[in-house]
C-alpha cells in the first residue's frame, strides 16, 4: 500500500488489446487506502526505490534520503550529507556465499556520489569532485558493478572503486541507462542513443568502449526503457516511441505521437496542426511487455508490441504533465502528475450505444492529491474518451 502512497515507478500487470474499449468512472476493483501521509521531507519528492520486503527509500530536491518501513511508516533513518538535490538513486545488492547486503547509492547536483548503509544510515563511502553531476544510475547485478552517466559513463565495483570510464561529448551528458544482452549499455544523450560494450578481461580489469551510435530521434530523448529481453524503446521530446532489437540495434517500429486524428489519413499517426512541444513530450514510459504506456504531455497513450498498432489515446488525462504512470492488471493503469493529482483508470467494454465501435473510452476511477476533494468539479464529472485509431490495426 506504500507504493500507493508515495508512488511507484514499476510496471505491473497489463492492459490487453481490444477494439472497444472503456474505462469506467466507477471503481469497483479500487484496493486501495490511503493508510496515512509520510512527513519528512521539506521539498520537492523526486524518488522512491524498495530496499527490502519491509523498507523503501525516499530522495529528493532538499538532498536528505530518508527510510521507511513499509508497514508502519515509521521513518526509520535520515540519510544526510548531499548539499544540493539528489538527482538519482538505486539499490545496489550483492550476494556472496553467506550473506547477501543492500546498499543505497546516491547521487546529487553537488557532483558527488556516495555509498550508504540504510541499516545504520552511516554513510559508507563518498565520490566528490567528479567531472559533472551523475544523473542517472545503472546497476548491473550479474557483474556486480554500478554505471553512472553525466559528463562521462564511469563503471564502479562494489567497493566503490572506479574500473573504467568513458567522456561523452554531447553538452547535455547522459540522462538515461539501460542494461543490454552481451555484457552492453544503451546511453541516451541529447538526440542520440549510444551502446556501449563492457569487455573483462582475464585479469578482471574493466574497460568499456563506444561500438553504436543511433541518431533516429529528431529530438531530445526522454525516456528509455527496457521492454523484454529482446527489445528496448525510446521516447522524445517531439512525440517520437520508437521500438528497437536489444541485439542488433535495428528500428523494429516507429510511433509519431501527435494528437487528434487527420481525417484523410490513412497511416498510423495521430496529428495536430500546430502542436506545442509541452502536449507532444514523452515524460515516461513504462511496459509490461506486452504494452507500453507513455506520458505524453498531459495525456496517456497505448501502445500494442505485438501488432505495433495504437490500442488507445487520451489527449487530457490531467490537468498538467502527466510525470509517471504504471500498468497496474490487465485492465487498470495509473498516472500521477504535476497538478498534483494521482489518478487510476479502468479499462473495460465499451457500450456500442454509447460510443462508435471504433471508439476507446477512459475514465478516471480515482483520484488523490491537491485536488481530491474537488469531486464536484467538471474534470471529474465529465466524461472521458478516448479516441482510438482504426488505421493499420490488424482485426
Amino acid at each position: 500500500m506504500l507504493r500507493w502512497i508515495l508512488g511507484s515507478r514499476e510496471a505491473q500487470g497489463s492492459v490487453e488489446k481490444s477494439s472497444v474499449l472503456c474505462i469506467g468512472e466507477e471503481q469497483p476493483k479500487n484496493w486501495f487506502t490511503e493508510l496515512q501521509v509520510l512527513k519528512g521531507h521539506f521539498d520537492i519528492v523526486r524518488f522512491l526505490v524498495q530496499i527490502d520486503d519491509f523498507r523503501c527509500a525516499s530522495a529528493g530536491d532538499d538532498g536528505l534520503v530518508l527510510v521507511w518501513n513499509v508497514e508502519t511508516g515509521e521513518r526509520l533513518q535520515e540519510l544526510r550529507g548531499h548539499s544540493q538535490q539528489i538527482t538519482a538513486i538505486t539499490t545496489f545488492t550483492c550476494n556472496d556465499d553467506l550473506t547477501s547486503h543492500t546498499s543505497l547509492i546516491t547521487a546529487s547536483s553537488d557532483r558527488s556520489l556516495s555509498l550508504w548503509d540504510p541499516d545504520t544510515g552511516n554513510r559508507v563511502q563518498t565520490i566528490s569532485d567528479l567531472q559533472s553531476s551523475v544523473k542517472c544510475l545503472l546497476v548491473l547485478e550479474r557483474l556486480c558493478v554500478l554505471a553512472s552517466g553525466g559528463g562521462e559513463l564511469c563503471v564502479w565495483n562494489k567497493e566503490f572503486e572506479l574500473q573504467c570510464h568513458k567522456p561523452n561529448h554531447s553538452d547535455t551528458g547522459i540522462t538515461a541507462l539501460i542494461e543490454l544482452p552481451k555484457n552492453c549499455i544503451a546511453a541516451a544523450m541529447d538526440k542520440e542513443i549510444v551502446i556501449y560494450r563492457l569487455t573483462v578481461s582475464t585479469d578482471s580489469s574493466m574497460s568499456v568502449a563506444e561500438i553504436r551510435c543511433l541518431s533516429d530521434h529528431q529530438d531530445r530523448i526522454r525516456a528509455l526503457i527496457n521492454v523484454n529481453d529482446g527489445l528496448f524503446a525510446s521516447g522524445s521530446h517531439a512525440g517520437e516511441l520508437i521500438l528497437w532489437d536489444a541485439i542488433d540495434w535495428n528500428i523494429l517500429a516507429y510511433e509519431h505521437i501527435l494528437w487528434e486524428e487527420s481525417q484523410a489519413s490513412t497511416q498510423a499517426e495521430i496529428r495536430l496542426a500546430a502542436p506545442k512541444p509541452s502536449e507532444m513530450s514523452i515524460q515516461h514510459l513504462t511496459t509490461n511487455g506486452r504494452h507500453i504506456l507513455a506520458a505524453v504531455g498531459s495525456g496517456l497513450y497505448v501502445y500494442s508490441i505485438l501488432t505495433k498498432t495504437v490500442v488507445a489515446y487520451r489527449k487530457v488525462a490531467h490537468d498538467s504533465n502527466v510525470l509517471h504512470t504504471m500498468l497496474l492488471s490487465d485492465s487498470e493503469l495509473m498516472s500521477c502528475s504535476e497538478d498534483g493529482s494521482v489518478r487510476m483508470w479502468e479499462i473495460q467494454d465499451l457500450p456500442l450505444h454509447a460510443e462508435p465501435a471504433s471508439a476507446v473510452s477512459l475514465q478516471a476511477s480515482l483520484e488523490c492529491g491537491r485536488s481530491a476533494g474537488h469531486t464536484n468539479s467538471p474534470v471529474l464529472r465529465q466524461r472521458r474518451s478516448w479516441t482510438s485509431r482504426t488505421s493499420g490495426r490488424s482485426s
